[in-house]
């Protein structure tokens, strides 16, 4: 049986987090979410996937007839899973991340319905506010996506 008890950080900020636990932290919401398990994080590192499944709405038209999951959704699963990282802190609960940057982005595979992404992002600059996440994406250990995402935390609270 499949534990999915775990819907909040547990002591430390370690362990993982279901989709219960995603949605109290990340303001996404269907169908813009991209990140369905945490499988474990710490204060720097965290990993996790998104499972990619025909229904996506982006497959009605990339491409009809050969569907790929678009790069673009793949660098915002990793952005959302270095926000996770970073919004599941106490003193960020609540907040808001917003995108700065995207750089040195390299796309090595297609990501195609049946997959499952699995997500890693570490944590290599914060100052201020401003984050900067080393990220890579993968299926079945070969690399899809790997970059370098920034953005950064406000005040502003996101809506309920």
């Amino acid at each position: 049986m499949h534990d999915t008890t775990t819907t909040l950080p547990l002591e430390g900020n370690k362990g993982p987090l279901d989709i219960l636990g995603i949605l109290k932290i990340a303001p996404h919401r269907y169908p813009f979410l991209m990140v369905d398990r945490v499988l474990w994080h710490t204060e720097t590192k965290a990993e996790g996937y998104k499972n990619i499944t025909f229904n996506e709405p982006c497959f009605m038209g990339h491409f009809p007839g050969r569907p790929v999951f678009p790069g673009v959704l793949q660098i915002e699963a990793l952005a959302q899973m270095g926000g996770l990282l970073i919004l599941s802190r106490p003193e960020n609960l609540g907040k808001l991340a917003f995108f700065t940057s995207v750089d040195e982005v390299k796309f090595r595979r297609q990501v195609v319905p049946g997959d499952q992404l699995k997500l890693e992002a570490e944590l290599v600059r914060e100052k201020r506010g401003l984050c900067v996440v080393k990220a890579k994406a993968s299926v079945d250990g070969q690399m899809s996506c790997e970059g370098t995402v920034s953005f950064m935390v406000v005040d502003e609270k996101r809506p309920e």
